[in-house]
């Protein structure tokens, strides 16, 4: 039997010159967790990828994150110091290309806005683009609001931009001209996002200048009926306001390359061979829709160690090859089109977190085999898949 030590042994292994180790317990700021555990996970993107994160708008939006957050630790020498002891990837010695913009916070809100993505509450930091109580109450006080009614009609509006705004369709810009306020469209103030659901008569003011009454609808289910000038001036004077771009996936076909576009890209479909239930009940209709600019053996490398590909090997069902194409747009485009039938799954990575693939759906083969057609000749943007009738369909 091994006998423990205890402070009498201890005294005793003093008094015969060994010395006893006493461990410190480390008590840390949240904020130290908070860079910590940041720190971790840009770990297991390069344990997963083989390699650090990057930047570049043809990468998922969380290496891009990933990829600003190991710059900022680079750069800030308190964040160093708390990731060198865990680094043992080199991570913090290696060539990083930094985001041009300093800032003394590490916050992935604040980053992703320098990426130009608006997001909400992520779960492990706080908003920082929110504003104070008394900025708050300055804004509000340009009109009166009150509970809107029949904000359930316009709760999905909001839940769709948010998606949208997530997968690059949409982006933020700083608000530039009074013309941008029209019927239809969204903006971001006083951290909140706000629907113009109707825009009045344009009237002439005594100045001189055009005015026209708006009903706007909060992303909190409140309203205002506030004249479109004062929309203008709370818009201006919110520093991060900001107007959300409509819904367009933008030239997906070019004769000559030009930014953003590549000479060429594969669309390529998976069938993973994953033995969860829901994948081993419906594995004819479960499918990855991607868009990548190397072959498509060298992307499913390892497939089984990453949650993108549902910790699983995976069989090639189909590729496509497409020229002049970008390739971020059109992969985005996809994904929009088949929203409706994307798989609600959860898979557990190699460190038993949770993970929910985003690009996996549950359609036939031929629908997107259809799609692949309407992308070549340049109609499939007029549509959207239909899961009960399993077809593709043209957007009202």
């Amino acid at each position: 039997m091994v006998k423990e030590f205890t402070q009498d042994d201890d005294d005793l292994l003093a008094e015969l010159g060994v010395e006893v180790e006493t461990k410190k317990v480390v008590s840390r700021t949240p904020r130290e967790e908070r860079i910590i555990a940041g720190f971790e996970e840009i770990q297991r993107f390069a344990d997963e990828h083989g390699r650090a994160p990057r930047h570049g708008e043809d990468r998922d939006i969380f290496e891009r994150l990933y990829a600003v957050r190991l710059g900022r630790i680079c750069d800030l020498k308190e964040c160093r110091e708390l990731a060198e002891p865990l680094d043992h990837q080199g991570l913090l010695t290696g060539s990083v290309q930094t985001s041009p913009t300093d800032t003394d916070e590490l916050d992935d809100d604040a980053l992703l806005a320098e990426l130009g993505i608006e997001v909400e509450a992520p779960p492990i930091t706080e908003l920082k683009h929110v504003r104070s109580t008394a900025e708050k109450k300055s804004a509000e006080d340009v009109a009166n609001r009150e509970k809107c009614e029949d904000f359930e009609t316009f709760k999905p509006l909001f839940e769709q931009v948010q998606k949208e705004l997530s997968s690059g369709l949409r982006e933020t810009r700083p608000f530039e001209m009074k013309a941008e306020i029209e019927k239809g469209r969204f903006f971001i103030v006083s951290g909140q996002k706000a629907y113009v659901a109707e825009k009045g008569e344009i009237t002439i003011t005594d100045q001189g200048r055009t005015d026209a009454r708006l009903r706007v609808i909060f992303d909190n289910g409140t309203e205002s009926n506030m004249l479109m000038r004062s929309l203008q001036r709370a818009l201006n004077k919110d520093d991060a306001g900001r107007r959300i771009t409509e819904p367009t996936a933008g030239p997906l076909f070019s004769d000559q390359t030009i930014d953003g576009d590549e000479a060429s890209g594969t669309i390529y479909v998976l069938r993973s061979k994953s033995e969860h239930p829901l994948v081993a009940e419906n594995r004819g209709l479960v499918h990855k829709i991607g868009v990548t600019n190397m072959t498509v053996e060298k992307r499913i490398a390892g497939a089984h160690l990453q949650p993108t590909f549902l910790m699983a090997n995976v069989e090639i069902v189909a590729t496509y090859e497409l020229y002049n194409i970008n390739r971020t747009k059109l992969e985005n485009l996809i994904h929009r089109i088949f929203e409706p039938a994307r798989l609600e799954i959860e898979i557990m990575d190699r460190f038993g977190r949770p993970v929910v693939p985003r690009e996996w759906f549950l359609v036939p083969l031929f629908v997107i085999e259809e799609a692949v057609e309407r992308i070549k000749d340049r109609t499939i943007s007029s549509f959207v898949y239909d899961p009960h009738g399993a077809c593709l369909k043209q957007r009202a």
